[in-house]
This record gives structure tokens, C-alpha cells and sequence, in this order.
């Protein structure tokens, strides 16, 4: 288990706790919430693998995007997202449809049952990470928080632009 201090722990910090220690431990426990919303995920009605999910919520994020800024965005071959959204549309979750200025270009839509799909994996996630912070006591919910934070203002200063999807 991945120890990163209490709430309340002011104690002075030794080699352990410096950035790439602390890298070491946050890196494990986004693993640990990975794995936790991925099986969130395949609790779902429909079973679907992380890379479809990823394709899914970019054309939530990006409605009309074509095939190839898909593929840029999930960093994949253009053969590869060609076959990945033929399965997607094959399941009804997303649809093809010609772009109205040029013929050559596709653009991708989620259907309303892709939506519904990604509504109910998005409330299983939220509903596991919930159930994992109740078990937490408020000091530790409150310095987590804190600590989160802190945690983006200072990637705001390091890496501007980063949205953090996915």
C-alpha cells in the first residue's frame, strides 16, 4: 500500500519525500485508480475495451472530428481507427457521415445510444471513486483535495494547456 502520509503530518520530510519519490507513490495510486475505473467500466451494459472508450469520449469532446484527427488524438495508425470505428458504428455508438465541404473527409458522431453508454460509465466511475473517498476520513478527503489542488495549479505553471483527458 502506498503510503503517503496522514493528515496532520507536519513532520519534516527526509529523501523518501521528495518529487521523485512522491512521483514513484502518485504514480502507483493512479494505477490504482485506473484499475478501479476500468472495472467500473466493464460493469457496464455494454463491454467495452479502454481504447474504444477513449475514441468514444474524443468525439464526445470534438463532435465531427475526422477519422485521421482521431487517430492523431488517440495516437494510433489511421488503419487502426478505421477498424476501431467500424466496430464502434457496428455496435451503434457512433456514426460516419460525409463532411459537407469535402467528399474525401468522414466525420464521426456518437449516436444517442454511444451517449447513453458514456453516461453510464462516466456515473459507475464517479459512484466507485465515491464509495473509495467515503471510506477515507474527512482530514485525509480534505488534504487530498488540497493536495489535488496544489497538484494542477502547479502543472498549470509547468505545462500550460494541459487539459488532463482521459
Amino acid at each position: 500500500m502506498t503510503d503517503l502520509g496522514g493528515p496532520g503530518d507536519h513532520r519534516v520530510r527526509g529523501p523518501g519525500d521528495g518529487p521523485e519519490a512522491v512521483a514513484s507513490q502518485i504514480a502507483d495510486a493512479v494505477e490504482s485508480l485506473t484499475a478501479l475505473w476500468s472495472v467500473a467500466a466493464q460493469e457496464a451494459s455494454l463491454r467495452l475495451s479502454l481504447h474504444q472508450l477513449r475514441a468514444l469520449r474524443t468525439v464526445q469532446a470534438t463532435p465531427g472530428l475526422n477519422l485521421t484527427a482521431l487517430a492523431e488524438g488517440l495516437d494510433i495508425g489511421l488503419p487502426t481507427a478505421s477498424r476501431l470505428c467500424d466496430r464502434l458504428a457496428a455496435a451503434g455508438l457512433l456514426e460516419r457521415s460525409p463532411h459537407p465541404d469535402t467528399r474525401r473527409e468522414v466525420q464521426l458522431w456518437l449516436t444517442t445510444h454511444g451517449r447513453h453508454v458514456l453516461g453510464e460509465v462516466a456515473g459507475r466511475r464517479a459512484q466507485a471513486l465515491a464509495a473509495a473517498l467515503a471510506a477515507m476520513e474527512p482530514a485525509e478527503r480534505a488534504a487530498l483535495r488540497r493536495g489535488l489542488r496544489g497538484f494542477l495549479t502547479a502543472r498549470d505553471k509547468v505545462v500550460p494547456g494541459v487539459d488532463g483527458i482521459e
